[in-house]
């Protein structure tokens, strides 16, 4: 695919694919003719993919960046900064070129809405950047809703070789659809804070997680997405808040409500300049979490975030 024919300094198409011919068919021309471009190429994909590419690339894929997306974007919030921004910011003289699959047939239900808001956000995240980033989608192994979904976060789809503008593309209106109200079960313990009671709060977090079987080298990640969270609330989210903490499959999960709006849906993924005070733990707890989910509504915010057992 050219980046020539598109107006728009930011190219975002989405790859539909059935089979490996199709998946290198796709995406292995796209990264060499950024190569040829002179451009800085990266590729974000699920390891299986990565090899794929890798075998057809031979020898140039060495000038490649290679990252294994189940690994560095198992959280999604955090594959803009930590991958996508990360390495464009890495190449600011010329156009990046990037293949990012973010969703697969192995994503749960409860990582889906986080990963379609993803998808999503990455227009917003780079309009105006001189960044073509490529999304496969497994047309034949997806739910017929992603596909959906990834007309409406994609202006442009390329299936069987065919590159056609999406009339359905309106990503803030998938934003808004996927802010979902977060659903926590009866038997959820739960703490209320405020300013004087941050330290019990965490301490409160850290024994109910280790109670349900939260492992030791996971506990200062805990301890840590929870004080970055619940100061949040104290200072941004109307002086207090509540804290719940549950077992979920393998995962712990961990909540933290208040009454304040977080009114930018790229908070958290917007890498902070260099000099700038603050606004670094949102991006913090999406880094060291595997799964963080959100709802804003008008007077109020939740943030839950997840953490294998």
């Amino acid at each position: 695919m050219s980046t020539a024919t598109h107006s728009e300094p930011f190219v975002h198409p989405a790859l539909f694919y059935r089979d490996k011919e199709q998946y290198t068919a796709g995406t292995v021309p796209f990264l060499v003719d950024g190569l040829a471009a002179g451009e800085a190429v990266a590729v974000a994909v699920p390891g299986p993919n990565l090899e794929l590419i890798k075998a057809e690339m031979g020898a140039s894929a060495a000038d490649v960046k290679f990252l294994d997306m189940t690994q560095a974007g198992r959280n999604p919030g955090r594959i803009i900064p930590g991958v996508l921004r990360a390495f464009a910011d890495a190449h600011p003289a010329g156009r990046v070129r990037i293949i990012g699959e973010p969703i697969w047939a192995g994503r749960s239900a409860v990582e889906y809405p986080a990963c379609v808001q993803h998808e999503a956000l990455i227009n917003a995240a780079f309009q105006g950047r001189e960044v073509t980033i490529l999304c496969p989608y497994d047309a034949d192994g997806l739910e017929p809703q992603v596909l959906a979904d990834a007309y409406a976060t994609h202006p442009v789809v390329i299936d069987t070789g065919v590159e056609m503008p999406s009339h359905a593309y309106d990503p803030e209106q998938v934003v808004a659809r996927y802010n979902q109200p977060l659903r926590y079960p009866p038997g959820a313990a739960s703490v209320s804070f405020d300013a004087e009671s941050l330290p019990w709060a965490r301490s409160f977090a850290v024994q109910e997680a280790k109670q349900l079987g939260l492992a030791a080298d996971r506990v200062e990640d805990l301890t840590l997405a929870v004080a970055e969270l619940t100061t949040n609330s104290v200072v941004h989210g109307g002086g207090s808040g509540t804290l719940r903490i549950w077992a979920e499959g393998e995962q712990i999960a961990c909540e933290v409500h208040d009454r304040g709006r977080l009114s930018d849906p790229l908070a958290g993924r917007r890498p902070p300049a260099r000099d700038q005070l603050g606004g670094r733990g949102l991006m913090l707890v999406h880094y060291i979490c595997d799964l963080v989910r959100l709802h804003t509504a008008q007077d109020s915010t939740t943030i839950r975030f997840y953490l294998n057992r």
